[in-house]
């Protein structure tokens, strides 16, 4: 296998996750990328696991046509249910996922999702 075609040939996904990974960087959010597979993961977590200003967040990355699975949906609602704000983010959500972030960074709060912030 050619190593650097595979890093080069990146899918519309991965180029989506690393612009919300920027945004957060960019933003002074801590992150991770969380890693499912292997021995130790754990099926159903998020693609990103956030803290904004105090606040947890947990973000499932899709492409245009993804869709979650039944688990990451059960991990998202076990999530918020516990305190902290997680969703399933689209490209098309891009500007209401920055308007999101500039809120929790600007309050400290949790009180909002994703969708509150449609323009």
């Amino acid at each position: 296998m050619n190593y650097l075609r595979s890093v080069t040939n990146i899918g519309p996904e991965k180029k989506f996750e690393n612009k919300i990974k920027k945004f957060l960087k960019d933003n002074g959010c801590w992150y991770l990328k969380y890693f499912a597979g292997g021995q130790f993961g754990v099926a159903g977590v998020p693609d990103i696991i956030a803290c904004c200003n105090g606040v947890f967040m947990a973000i499932e990355v899709k492409g245009d046509k993804g869709k979650p699975s039944e688990l990451q949906l059960h991990t998202i609602r076990e999530i918020t249910k516990a305190g902290g704000i997680a969703f399933v983010i689209y490209p098309k959500d891009f500007a209401a996922f920055k308007n999101l972030i500039t809120y929790v960074l600007d309050t400290g709060k949790n009180d909002k999702t994703l969708g509150d912030f449609y323009e």
